[in-house]
């Protein structure tokens, strides 16, 4: 049969690190393509890496029709749904698809909202018309998804806490795609990532490029620079700008004491001199 393979729909979701997907492989050649690639008319929705590996080693592989697309935002929701449920997937790919399904959500019923008319537009008789009978099948209903509201909501549909998803958020807006990358590979935290994100943007891309060690670094940069509170920078700076004047009166005061301790001195050496001469003239 015919697949088409929609580039948009392979590269919807993160694909699998090339460990994953080598496993993925040894389990297809040694025990067959167990799952059901999944389609929408003859585009290919769920099973991209399957069908890939089935098609490089000439193996069979079947097919299951999903009837309950009706569009594009169907197709990209339930994706969504699939990856959720999957253990293989990181913290941060969980959270990045839940605010992805928040947005297509809101979008979706912003849309709906728009479209549909007001009470008062309708004309009058149409509250008591009587439905239409009709031998056509009823299509399937598809059910609408639950709206994620709140922050709250996101954390539950991605099996995470409000403050993981807090951090999710922060990366998305401000990390620097190096960051980002670095994240995914497992070279830094999910805690670090969000930390190193409130850099400025060359920081953030030298500390990447520098590898684990200097992410980590910067990671610790940045959550010292947030603990430490406007007040005391303030009162670091005026200790700095008074430091000289400090300085110098603390060398006066050592000068004179020098100065003092320089005649004391002198007095004791013209004393011990005034003794010797009376030793001689005796």
């Amino acid at each position: 049969m015919q697949i088409t393979v929609n580039p948009e729909l392979k590269a919807y979701i993160d694909p699998l690190t090339p460990d994953e997907h080598d496993a993925l492989e040894r389990s297809i050649l040694a025990e067959g393509c167990r799952d059901a690639l999944v389609l929408w008319g003859d585009v290919l929705v769920d099973g991209h890496n399957r069908y890939g590996i089935c098609q490089k080693h000439n193996l069979p592989f079947e097919t299951v029709q999903n009837p309950r697309f009706k569009s594009m935002e169907d197709v990209h929701l339930w994706m969504i749904d699939q990856h959720l449920g999957r253990r293989s997937v990181s913290d941060f790919q969980r959270g990045v698809l839940a605010l992805r399904k928040r947005e297509i959500i809101a979008e979706r019923r912003a849309r709906l909202l728009a479209s549909s008319p007001a009470p008062e537009d309708l004309p009058p008789e149409a509250d008591t018309l009587p439905p239409q009978a009709s031998d056509a099948p009823a299509a399937p209903v598809v059910p609408e998804a639950r709206p994620l509201n709140s922050r709250e909501d996101i954390a539950k549909a991605a099996r995470l806490s409000s403050s993981q998803v807090v951090m999710i958020e922060k990366i998305q807006k401000q990390a620097t795609p190096e960051v980002v990358e670095a994240l995914k590979a497992g070279t830094i935290s999910l805690n670090a990532a969000a930390a190193v994100a409130g850099l400025p943007e060359e920081e953030q891309k030298a500390a990447a490029l520098a590898g684990k060690e200097e992410l980590k670094l910067a990671a610790k940069r940045a959550r010292d620079a947030k603990k430490k509170p406007p007040a005391d920078d303030a009162a670091e700076h005026a200790e700095q700008a008074s430091a000289p004047a400090d300085e110098v009166e603390a060398l006066r005061a050592k000068v004179a004491a020098l100065q003092m301790e320089n005649t004391a001195l002198r007095e004791q050496v013209s004393a011990l001199r005034a003794q010797l001469e009376e030793a001689q003239s005796a």
